[in-house]
């Protein structure tokens, strides 16, 4: 938003709040995967489910029944005792959860630093999480300024091509930057990218040495960015990094910037391992 919000009196109304308004029903509703969805949050209710119990809630046949809950047992979402022939929470939703509570926790603790960074700077700050080859965006604060990089929360990439990915990666092995990128050949985003697994682990080791990693229109045309690792948290990497359009290189100031978002790692130290 680039200004203020208002409301006209015409458009105030009031708003019951004692419950939550009921979502609209699809027009073209998949019945499999909605009795799969209604399943799993049954099993946010209670610890296990038999399958007539199943059966019953969808009112579907149990043959139907023990075909929904053998996907979602295939894909980890439950998985059946065997002493009880029960089935319970599976491993995928588990992980689910608990990586929906560590980028909570991760977000709360850092936000207040990416604010004051956006603040400084006046240009996006995200907060990026390392998964696998990929690099992941999990908070952003962006910039107020008319022309600025756009959010990427909730968006991801390819590691090698951002200057946070590389930054991430700059913290493993070369051993294990092998393991990601088997193949010398890597995807270009743009003509700016790096294209070979050779000129990957060159500039690494570069961003080892100096402590911090640069994006100059790899991931994007006309964006730029400066990133530093932040560390480990809950099994996970973490990177922190402000970008700004290009035109504004001068300005931007590589080794100063840098040397700020340095101060910022440092000062969460405690909380990255």
């Amino acid at each position: 938003m680039e200004g203020p919000m208002a409301a006209s009196a015409d458009r105030i109304r009031w708003v019951d709040n004692s419950s939550p308004p009921q979502p609209r029903k699809p027009q073209y509703p998949i019945e499999s995967v909605d009795n799969a969805l209604r399943i799993l949050l049954l099993l946010g209710e209670r610890k296990s489910l038999r399958l007539t119990e199943v059966s019953e809630y969808l009112s579907v046949a149990s043959s139907t029944a023990h075909r929904v809950l053998a996907m979602l047992q295939y894909r980890g979402f439950v998985r059946q005792s065997s002493r009880s022939r029960a089935y319970e929470p599976g491993p995928a939703l588990t992980e689910i959860a608990f990586s929906v509570l560590r980028q909570i926790d991760v977000r709360e603790q850092v936000r207040p630093m990416l604010e004051k960074l956006a603040e400084h700077y006046d240009e996006t700050v995200h907060l990026a999480r390392l998964d696998g080859a990929l690099v992941s965006f999990v908070d952003a604060v962006e910039s107020n300024r008319a022309v600025r990089v756009a959010s990427r929360m909730g968006k991801t990439l390819p590691a090698h091509v951002s200057a946070s990915g590389k930054a991430l990666l700059s913290q493993l092995t070369d051993e294990a930057v092998v393991a990601l990128y088997p193949r010398e050949e890597l995807e270009a985003v743009t003509p700016h990218s790096l294209t070979t697994r050779t000129a990957l682990l060159e500039d690494l080791e570069r961003i080892r040495e100096r402590g911090y990693a640069t994006g100059m229109q790899e991931s994007e045309d006309g964006v730029i960015a400066v990133a530093v690792p932040l560390g480990v948290h809950a099994g996970a990497r973490y990177a922190v990094s402000i970008s700004a359009p290009s035109h504004r290189k001068q300005s931007f100031g590589e080794v100063a910037v840098a040397e700020d978002l340095l101060r910022v790692a440092e000062e969460s130290r405690s909380f990255f391992s």
